[in-house]
């Protein structure tokens, strides 16, 4: 794994052209330039680079900086932007009108890197598809018949999620792009990998002998993993309406979570031995029986959701899902893993909950009416990103046992700073780490479990939930029959 938190890593990097399709879309200028902004400010970039942004739109360079230099001025984490940097950041920026069936803008882009390699010393080349999915595929066979990707050709290009919207869509996605580039050369994002904290997951449990011997089957009673949202749909009805909570993020988001915190220790930081031993523990949850998935799953709509904009009034998409896996290794056998994701819920959190077992007698009553509590290791990725020890302690004064907390708090202990999640992903795919992407074959595991909860819920009822609640009652339930409950996120 590279570390980007060393400022001149990025200066021994190749210099190199990202060009950027999609480039008029909304993640182009929220996120992309403004993280690769960031990322030259931190002198995280090579000397010599150039960012190209490829859209249909008539657009001139100058134009396009100042759309540029608008998005980075309103969301780079480093805002204020002065002028100054602005301009002279700007130098590499730069726009190509091209529209992604136009075979002559591709003739054209070629040329233009040809040019850039040859005159600045650019050789490394580079492609971001900020698209939408329908067009993956054309824009590297385009991209393939002027020689710009290849198989044996050391370019690399990004794609963003959403990768199918089924196991079936996934695979002929995987088989059309392996026909125009190298896996190794592919990289999907997912920007919650990008989180400080989910980085630190491995230090923390790699690098903290402390914690081995624990984690597994025989300390660890359960393990809770929550994205909560506190804002509904909003404008995006139409597109969430033919996604729902289970692809938006169960299927991505909390399977990373899943596979980081449940993985064997890799053989070495190789991003390909994180990424095997990731793709294990998918591969090591069985695929759920029909009649098993309402037994182990609860979807749900917050009230209110088929009245949202462009949402269809008989609409089932789900607005939250919890479910109940387990993963049949020799470390977690018999440990259930419960996952949650919502909109319209209480408080915008992401947090992984490790709930460890009792000891094996109690000595101690926490209370008059209640025996120890539960060790519990909290591990926050938003809003604050930290970790923190939950153990058991004597009252003062008192012959009873209370709750206590060890804190760690990122912004205490290292400062404000903290790379955007975008910045520290778009570092490492110019540096060609390609360890907090995902894998064809980790995709296509996560694709088979959703499609199997689908299949499960074809015929089964919706349940429904109170906006600013933590979800429906059945998802309470769900934990309720193995004598859990919910972790309170507001408790620590």
């Amino acid at each position: 794994m590279s570390d980007s938190s060393t400022n001149q890593s990025g200066r021994n990097a190749k210099p190199f052209t990202v060009v950027i399709f999609g480039a008029s879309g909304d993640l182009t200028r929220r996120k992309l330039v403004p993280a690769l902004f960031g990322l030259w400010k931190e002198k995280s970039l090579p000397p010599d680079f150039e960012i190209i942004g490829f859209a249909r739109r008539e657009k001139t360079d100058e134009s396009f900086r100042e759309e540029m230099k608008e998005g980075t001025t309103k969301f780079s984490r480093l805002a204020p932007v002065s002028d100054s940097d602005w301009n002279e950041f700007s130098k590499h920026v730069s726009y190509h009108v091209g529209n992604f069936d136009d075979a002559a803008s591709f003739r054209g882009l070629a040329e233009r890197l040809g040019k850039l390699a040859k005159e600045r010393g650019l050789e490394q080349q580079l492609f971001y598809l900020a698209t939408a999915p329908e067009f993956f595929s054309p824009v590297m066979e385009e991209l393939k018949k002027v020689n710009l990707v290849g198989h044996g050709l050391p370019s690399r290009v990004v794609i963003e999620k959403p990768f199918g919207h089924d196991y079936q869509s996934a695979r002929t996605l995987v088989s059309d792009l392996q026909k125009c580039i190298d896996e190794e050369s592919l990289y999907r994002i997912d920007h919650y990998l990008g989180k400080e904290t989910v980085q630190n997951l491995l230090y923390f449990r790699f690098a903290n002998s402390i914690y081995e011997p624990i984690w597994q089957r025989s300390m660890i009673d359960h393990v809770q993993i929550t994205v909560a949202e506190k804002e509904g749909v909003g404008t995006r009805g139409g597109y969430y309406d033919g996604v729902g909570a289970m692809r938006d993020m169960v299927q991505n988001h909390l399977m990373q979570l899943l596979t980081i915190t449940a993985m064997e220790p890799p053989g070495s930081l190789h991003s390909e031995a994180i990424r095997d031993e990731k793709v294990k523990v998918l591969r090591s949850i069985p695929t759920p029986k029909l009649e098993a998935v309402q037994h182990i799953s609860v979807r749900a709509q917050y009230e209110g959701y088929r009245k949202a904009d462009r949402v269809a009034p008989d609409s089932v998409t789900e607005t939250y899902v919890a479910l109940k896996l387990h993963i049949d290794n020799w470390r977690w056998a018999g440990v259930p893993f419960y996952l949650r994701t919502g909109k319209f819920l209480a408080t915008r959190a992401s947090e992984i909950v490790v709930v460890f077992k009792r000891p094996p007698m109690s000595l101690f009553k926490a209370s008059e009416r209640e025996y120890v509590h539960r060790n519990r290791l909290h591990i926050r990725l938003q809003p604050e990103e930290g970790i923190h020890l939950n153990f058991n302690a004597k009252v003062p004064g008192k012959s009873v046992m209370s709750a206590v907390d060890m804190d760690f708090r990122y912004k205490s202990k290292f400062g404000s700073y903290s790379p955007e999640a975008y910045e520290r992903l778009l570092h490492d795919f110019i540096m060609g780490d390609s360890t907090l992407f995902t894998r064809a074959d980790e995709v296509l595991e996560a694709w088979r479990l959703t499609d199997a909860i689908y299949a499960g819920w074809a015929n089964a009822p919706v349940a429904s939930y109170p906006e600013g609640s933590w979800g429906p009652v059945e998802a309470d339930k769900l934990l309720a029959k193995d004598g859990n409950r919910w972790i309170d996120l507001g408790l620590r």
